[in-house]
């Protein structure tokens, strides 16, 4: 086989793959986590035999699935980032302007946080160490962005709240756009200013 046809079958393969994920990602957010991979293969395209080449157990799946939400979400928070703020506090800024954006993207970085909270989810043994491997990435980052503890715990379990109110329809664009801003505030400055 030529380099060329290899590299298709590669690009190919990663093409099927992320359509599995983001058709499994649709399928649990619409039925919850007790889905079957024919009904993640029929959402994505592909057959059934077709998928499990790729995963090989609805577990390997699942896991795979948290595993990509997880990197995903991590990428949308980076492209919050503001480097040219100089001060401490800028991944937890970067981590609340992610989940309390007015845009799709934010929607979408919604979705992914309630990735944990899909019931059944943690029933599978192999999706406990992937979510603890990830809630300690996030305390190591937000720990290195120089504020204190208390205060990072506050503002990321609030803006969590704001995306999950927000996911289930109870926050509109401006509620969540002043929540973001003390929250922004509250990661900068530690306090609120008061109301106008």
């Amino acid at each position: 086989m030529d380099r060329a046809s290899d590299g298709r079958q590669t690009r190919n393969a990663e093409r099927t793959r992320r359509a599995v994920l983001d058709a499994a990602v649709q399928v649990i957010l619409d039925k919850g986590a007790a889905v079957t991979l024919a009904q993640v293969a029929a959402a994505a395209g592909v057959s059934k035999s077709g998928l499990i080449h790729h995963f090989g157990s609805r577990d390997q799946l699942v896991v795979a699935l948290v595993e990509d939400t997880n990197e995903r979400f991590r990428e949308t928070v980076r492209s919050h980032l503001d480097l040219s703020e100089n001060y401490p506090g800028k991944m937890l800024r970067a981590y609340v302007r992610a989940l309390c954006a007015g845009s799709a993207e934010a929607a979408s970085a919604r979705d992914f946080t309630s990735a944990p909270m899909w019931g059944g989810l943690y029933t599978i043994p192999a999706v406990v160490p992937v979510m603890e491997e990830n809630a300690a990435w996030w305390d190591e980052q937000l720990a290195l962005d120089g504020i204190s503890p208390e205060r990072i715990l506050i503002v990321r379990r609030a803006a969590e709240g704001i995306a999950m109110a927000a996911l289930y329809g109870e926050q509109d664009g401006g509620s969540i756009s002043t929540a973001r801003d003390l929250l922004l505030e509250l990661a900068t400055e530690g306090t609120f200013r008061a109301p106008l």
